[in-house]
């Protein structure tokens, strides 16, 4: 995917989250630190164009986007072992995903099916792409979990091959 729109966090809650990155690099479990920035995806596709991004815009400044809070260790399954922190899922998160995708319907180029409403997960990537060991000593090492309660700062355009992004709306 080339194009995913993102909420990015306040800097308190980034700040939490890259501790979480460095506990884990101190373990051995290479974190995205470096990277990126924390973040939840909800939309990814092969673009997102000019039209589209003005759509989620008009939708999202219409909507109250509410705090998220991270609190499931969990990983996916299938060959790419993720280590992630998931969001607990409620009506009011739900409803800003819906409109989001019903704001990008028809308007981007391969939409990713991981993202559609009813299949999204929504998380924090904590490690991505790791060994078997390297999950269990990161599951090791983030015990217990401690909630996170992530207040978002910006939704904004992830280029995930350039890492550069576009700001949609900052709250």
């Amino acid at each position: 995917m080339a194009h995913a729109l993102v909420f990015f966090f306040d800097d308190r809650t980034e700040s939490e989250i890259r501790g979480l990155w460095r506990r884990l690099d101190g373990a051995g479990v290479p974190s995205p630190a470096g990277k990126h920035r924390p973040h939840v995806t909800l939309a990814a596709a092969g673009s997102i164009p000019a039209a589209a991004r003005k759509a989620v815009r008009t939708e999202l400044e219409l909507l109250s986007i509410p705090d998220l809070w991270l609190h499931t260790l969990g990983t996916f399954p299938g060959e790419d072992r993720t280590l992630l922190l998931g969001a607990v899922v409620d009506a009011e998160l739900l409803a800003v995903h819906s409109a989001v995708h019903d704001a990008l319907a028809g308007r981007v180029q391969n939409p990713s099916a991981y993202y559609f409403p009813g299949a999204w997960i929504p998380h924090c990537t904590l490690a991505q792409g790791i060994t078997d060991d390297q999950l269990a000593t990161g599951f090791r090492t983030l015990q217990p979990p401690e909630a996170v309660r992530a207040a978002i700062s910006e939704v904004s355009i992830l280029d995930t091959r350039t890492g550069d992004t576009e700001t949609v709306l900052t709250r």
